[in-house]
């Protein structure tokens, strides 16, 4: 993690008001129409991926489109999988794995591994001093280097290693109201959205696998049919419906029960309103108005890749797909969440900041990684003794000094909770940037490794358990946080 400490000017944090649909200032200021472009922002178009799943790492590679041919970099793929390394030599490229010797020429489809002759589907290329390999060819490849099985699915880009893959079942209970519950061997964190008709889980880092080729009917009224689907490197459920469905989460995640979205009671009819009637907190529905705006924030991006975590891997990637789980966390608990980058963007701290005021969230997470230590640490801001208010304006480094004690009650709760699920943690307060900037309760959680080391930074389960700490946290202080306007 690289905090910025540096001292800024001190600009105005003023208060706004809602008209016509935008976030204005108060009379006799600005409109901040630069901050809500910002946040507007169309993402770019998806790339080509391939994912792995493996038992040590899962991660995902770009794919390579060379003469109407796929490919990937093969020192990246086998780099999170055991000790690898390469030399370019002209037209040779050479590359040890573990124990395993290869040599490999540019152009030529005949490679030698550990002694032996391997034929590709294509010619193999190298690039940069990259040596890059056909995806056609993974399947034979890799258990020459890794002494065991690979299982990859051209089509979707997904490559199993080794005995894997998590599977499913289903059970209907088809008593009013109609339930079907989605059995997994192993937990999951799919991203869950609905549309009509239809609810969608993407597996995105979760090895799911196929139940089978085809669609499973279901012979009821409410819930009709599950369907699966691969593709770039994603796996995909969809249930289809006739009406409106939620998702619940049980037995450790590895249990998703859909079913439909109960009617709210009329309030004012037969007494007051039935709280069972209301959906529960961890549950995927459409229609909650007014909830509380999570904003978060994963640290870095773009050209500020953050701490060089291994020699591959950046805080900037482990950020993201932190943020990514954390915002499905807290969805499921009732949160509207935004997160200030949803792909590889540069944001300044001032932009930062100001997004998050300028979106009057409740609260405000900003995320981080470091490769020293165990589990995560918790930081509330160290406001600086300058910091002083003039009249309607507010001290820019100072903005978090009115929301700082309910901070702190955010920052006890992380760590109560993490405590809870035996995850290391401390809290401390340092005076960090934007931190200081925002007028919301704030807080920053820097993830470190676990048990299993620098892996767990990219394990899907470990920072699915930190998510979970967290957002259960943020659920037990909603009602110290400020409602979405």
């Amino acid at each position: 993690m690289r905090w910025s400490n540096k001292n800024s000017a001190q600009y105005p944090v003023p208060s706004f008001q809602r008209k016509a649909g935008c976030w204005v200032l108060s009379t006799g200021y600005w409109v901040l129409l630069a901050t809500v472009t910002l946040l507007s922002a169309a993402p770019a178009a998806e790339e080509k991926h391939i994912s792995v799943y493996s038992p040590v790492a899962i991660y995902t590679l770009p794919v390579l489109d060379r003469s109407g041919r796929e490919y990937v970099g093969l020192l990246e793929l086998l780099e999170p999988l055991g000790r690898v390394s390469s030399q370019s030599e002209g037209q040779r490229w050479k590359l040890r794995y573990n124990a395993v010797d290869a040599e490999f020429v540019a152009g030529k489809t005949r490679a030698k591994i550990h002694g032996r002759n391997f034929d590709f589907a294509a010619p193999f290329l190298i690039e940069n001093s990259r040596g890059l390999v056909p995806l056609a060819s993974l399947n034979a490849l890799l258990p020459r280097f890794l002494g065991t099985s690979a299982n990859f699915h051209e089509s979707a880009r997904r490559l199993f290693v080794g005995d894997g893959g998590i599977q499913i079942s289903f059970q209907l209970d088809a008593s009013n109201p109609s339930r079907l519950a989605l059995n997994f061997s192993a937990p999951v964190n799919p991203t869950i959205s609905t549309e009509p008709g239809k609810l969608r889980m993407a597996f995105k880092r979760d090895p799911v696998v196929s139940p089978g080729s085809q669609p499973i009917s279901f012979a009821n009224k409410v819930i009709t049919q599950a369907s699966y689907s691969e593709d770039n490197g994603d796996a995909e459920l969809d249930i289809a419906a006739n009406e409106p469905l939620m998702a619940n989460f049980s037995n450790d995640r590895r249990t998703i029960v859909v079913s439909a979205v109960p009617p709210a009671t009329p309030p004012g009819i037969g007494g007051t309103q039935n709280p069972a009637a209301a959906p529960p907190a961890a549950t995927i529905a459409s229609g909650n108005s007014h909830r509380v705006l999570a904003v978060v924030d994963p640290a870095h991006g773009g050209d500020e890749r953050g701490a060089a975590l291994t020699d591959q891997l950046v805080e900037k990637d482990v950020t993201l797909g932190f943020a990514r789980l954390l915002r499905h966390e807290l969805e499921t608990r009732g949160f509207a969440v935004t997160l200030l980058r949803d792909g590889d963007t540069s944001l300044t701290l001032d932009q930062r900041a100001a997004a998050a005021n300028v979106a009057r969230a409740g609260i405000y997470i900003s995320l981080h990684a470091v490769s020293q230590g165990s589990g995560a640490r918790v930081y509330t801001a160290l406001l600086p003794v300058e910091g002083t208010n003039k009249g309607a304006f507010h001290a820019w480094n100072a903005a978090q000094a009115p929301a700082l004690p309910v901070s702190r009650i955010v920052s006890a709760a992380i760590v109560a909770e993490m405590q809870k699920s035996e995850f290391p943690v401390h809290a401390s307060s340092a005076s960090l940037r934007p931190l200081n900037d925002v007028f919301m309760p704030a807080v920053a959680v820097e993830l470190a490794p676990g048990e299993d080391g620098i892996a767990d930074l990219t394990s899907a389960n470990y920072q699915q358990r930190a998510a979970s700490a967290i957002a259960d946290a943020i659920v037990s202080v909603r009602d110290r946080l400020g409602a979405q306007q």
